[in-house]
């Protein structure tokens, strides 16, 4: 076979146009439009897999938006894939939609993904850098004896004199006029510098898979002139253009072929995102400015003033204060740093600069938000629906359509009223896929009301979800199925207890009635067999949450009442014994159980069958034993003592009393100190505002403790009150100053200003509110009027009255 002769001004027609290119260069996209229309090829070559071939044409779908992504995946294991992504200023886009334009035959040459998705598992090398193909796969170490692999814009950067590819290939190539002069000449200027970096660093540059690619290309292309002669034009990346050159042995490409390993793969297109381009590694194509690189190729009349009258807006909508008289200075000082840096035109770097400068007020801070929004960008694509796709993909799409729950790049915040039928089913949907793996949302905390019938999701649509997806195929054709039965096979394969009671707790927030009986099942079983009383604590609460949902999501939660009393009486009886003999770390661990537990009953305690049983009242009992067992931690004995004076099972009297042994002389400084932690941390401190005996017997007790004990004790009282708000520590400071239980007078207030406490009910202060009381609440009946004062008359009580009733 002959070689390929290099085209001049004029594509001679002697053989195949090779057209090297940048991957994801807006000016490299630009040429090799300039070039396809100058030489009016019979087929179009593109790297890429061939196995895509057959998704080309919906590259001309009215519904296609790039950026977008071929995506391949292993058919038996959909997690090991691979993407090649191609944004609106992709050289290879370009050429497909120039092809598809003028029905011109458009084919992918690179090796099939059947040998790239095995080669990756069975011969990882490596990949990606400038230059070379667009497949992005899981970055994984090289062979030992290959060398660094050589960024070609890096090299010719450098022997130009330049310390930022980004920079020299702005000025050589994206500031070039598109079709000025020799459409051609480009090409073979960058053809011409990649054989000298090929001579100097060899051919596979530090990648043997290279010379198995430039073989399967080679042939590809020996192929497409059997079928089409010489005109045929090639756009591949410029480092493979002097191979695809070189003259080559039919039999020894095919010799470099033979023995490659192949799994079996499917593929489609995917969105894609600006983001996503810009990451370098993962799925990432590795181009710093996408959205920048997306202004050049769609705007370029006058880039430099458009892009900073976008900026402008940007600022502006933030509520800055940019005006016209800014983005006519920034264009100049742009100009004059260009001029002053020996640059063509101004590039990234002179716009940047210029905005801080000129409109951010030296501020990097705007900046960054000009940098996320622009000059990376959240753009998301879309594909048609007639996509090849697997069938949990299709039932995805369905749902979201019918959900009007649109996939987005952006982060968003998305508030749900349960009671709301929609509402409703994208939260069953949202639960359904984060049991799949597919972290499409995050539960997030309401700004608005706590209630059980509202939730709030923070989402953001990744690209590689949809790999997610795919995996998740295996469990089902639908997302229904496919969270049934991954939930069912995560029960059976759960080691801990607690895991099966949140499995309970999910499969009811995610809809999934077929799967529960098999959740409760494995969970019965399992709380049979486990005597651990903290995994009995870790597993009630769960469960018992899980019982609210039967209200607002009409779910029915009868099953998991029974279970759940069983937990608690197990806890219950175990729970004194397990508190016994414990190091100060194990006390804290079982403290925390114990705060879940008490909440747990607090909850369960409503349900008829627990009052009936009266779980709330034996867990009380436990309390009082845990309260007086000399043998239990003090951060027990304190903790249990205070949630018995927070459901009124003991006066403060008695708090008191308890306090005041424990805080006796003969104890123990840092036992008396692990009770006051555990009595009154955890949000303790308002206790001890309005409660000066509390606060007086632990002013007592600490300034008796000996100076030898003090610093002992002394980390263990700072972690405590430290976790108080600023302004508790701060009363706290003032009524232990003026001393507990000396404040002065009836008015109740102390010198400094502070509020006191007096012995009995100071009757003119309290009637001084009643007025303002009545006014809020409304009449309930004959009694005095509001009297006059500020705030609103008497109209405005009345509409108070009506919204309260």
């Amino acid at each position: 076979m002959t070689g390929v002769e290099p085209a001049g001004g004029r594509w001679p027609g002697a053989g195949p146009l090779l057209l090297g290119v940048r991957h994801h260069g807006p000016g490299s996209a630009r040429a090799v439009r300039a070039a396809l229309q100058a030489a009016q090829p019979r087929a179009v070559l593109i790297e890429g897999p061939p196995e895509a071939d057959a998704l080309i044409p919906l590259a001309a779908d009215e519904d296609m938006r790039p950026p977008v992504a071929l995506l391949a995946h292993a058919v038996d294991e959909p997690g090991h894939s691979a993407f090649w992504p191609l944004a609106e200023f992709s050289p290879e886009w370009v050429a497909i939609r120039w092809a598809l334009e003028r029905d011109v035959p458009a084919r992918f040459i690179d090796l099939p993904a059947t040998h790239t998705l095995a080669w990756d598992k069975e011969r990882p090398d490596g990949d990606g850098c400038a230059g070379e193909g667009t497949a992005q796969r899981p970055s994984e170490g090289r062979p030992p004896e290959a060398d660094v692999r050589v960024d070609p814009l890096a090299a010719l950067a450098g022997a130009a004199g330049y310390d930022d590819p980004e920079r020299w290939w702005e000025d050589v190539v994206e500031h070039r006029g598109a079709g000025e002069g020799d459409v051609f000449a480009p090409f073979l200027a960058l053809e011409e510098a990649m054989g000298a970096l090929r001579e100097a660093y060899g051919s596979g540059g530090g990648h043997d898979r290279d010379l198995v690619r430039e073989a399967y290309m080679r042939l590809q292309v020996r192929s497409a002139r059997r079928e089409f002669g010489d005109a045929v034009a090639v756009v591949c990346g410029a480092w493979h253009v002097p191979a695809l050159r070189r003259k080559e042995a039919v039999t020894a490409d095919r010799a470099l072929m033979k023995g490659l390993p192949k799994v079996k793969a499917d593929m489609t297109w995917v969105p894609w995102t600006h983001r996503r381009l810009s990451r370098a590694s993962g799925y990432g194509a590795g181009i710093e400015s996408p959205g920048w690189y997306a202004h050049l190729f769609g705007v370029p009349d006058r880039p430099v003033e458009r892009w900073l009258t976008r900026v402008a807006g940007l600022l502006r909508e933030e509520d800055r204060i940019v005006s016209s008289a800014h983005v006519i200075e920034a264009v100049r000082l742009a100009g004059t740093l260009a001029a002053m840096r020996g640059r063509p035109l101004p590039g990234l770097s002179e716009t940047t600069d210029a905005v801080r400068a000129v409109m951010c007020d030296g501020s990097d801070v705007p900046l960054e938000l000009v940098r996320d929004r622009l000059v990376v960008g959240d753009v998301l694509g879309e594909v048609p629906r007639t996509a090849p796709a697997v069938p949990l993909q299709r039932d995805l799409t369905r749902i979201q359509r019918r959900l009007r729950l649109k996939p987005e790049a952006p982060e968003r915040e998305l508030e749900l009223d349960l009671r709301e039928e929609t509402d409703a089913g994208r939260s069953r949907l949202l639960h359904r896929l984060r049991l799949l793996g597919i972290g499409w949302g995050e539960p997030a905390a309401s700004r608005g009301s706590t209630g059980t019938f509202r939730e709030t999701w923070r989402l953001r649509w990744e690209p590689d979800l949809s790999v997610r997806v795919a995996e998740a195929g295996v469990w089902g054709t639908t997302v229904l199925a496919a969270a049934t039965a991954k939930v069912e096979a995560d029960a059976v394969a759960a080691q801990a207890l607690a895991e099966v009671t949140e499995l309970a707790e999910r499969c009811l927030l995610s809809g999934l009635p077929d799967a529960l009986p098999v959740v409760m099942r494995v969970l019965a079983d399992r709380a049979a067999l486990d005597a651990d009383v903290g995994h009995l604590a870790q597993a009630l609460p769960a469960l018992v949450r899980s019982l609210r949902y039967g209200d607002v999501r009409g779910t029915d939660t009868g099953a998991l009442a029974g279970v759940a009393a069983g937990l608690a009486e197990r806890i219950f009886v175990g729970l004194p014994p397990a508190c016994a003999a414990l190091d100060a770390d194990a006390a804290e661990e079982m403290r925390r159980h114990v705060d879940a537990v008490h909440g747990a009953v607090a909850l369960l305690g409503d349900t008829p069958a627990a009052v009936h049983d009266g779980l709330r009242t034996r867990w009380h009992g436990v309390l009082r034993v845990l309260s007086g067992r000399d043998t239990v931690p003090g951060v027990l004995r304190g903790r249990a003592a205070r949630l018995l004076l927070d459901d009124g099972e003991v006066e403060q009297e008695q708090a008191a009393r308890l306090m005041g042994l424990a805080l006796s002389p003969g104890t123990p400084p840092a036992d008396a100190a692990a009770w006051i932690e555990g009595f009154v941390g955890g949000g303790g401190g308002m206790l001890l505002v309005h409660d000066e005996r509390l606060l007086g017997l632990v002013d007592t007790w600490l300034t008796g403790v000996p100076g030898e004990a003090f610093t002992d004790v002394l980390p263990l009282l700072r972690r405590t009150f430290s976790a108080y708000e600023p302004g508790v520590r701060r009363t706290l400071g003032e009524l232990v100053r003026r001393g507990p239980g000396r404040g002065g007078g009836g008015a109740g207030r102390t010198g400094a200003g502070m509020p006191g406490f007096a012995a009995d009910l100071d009757q003119e202060r309290a009637d001084a509110v009643l007025p303002v009381v009545r006014l809020l609440l409304g009449p309930a009946g004959p009694g005095p009027s509001p009297a006059p004062g500020p705030g609103p008359g008497k109209q405005g009580g009345d509409e108070l009255v009506g919204v309260a009733g």
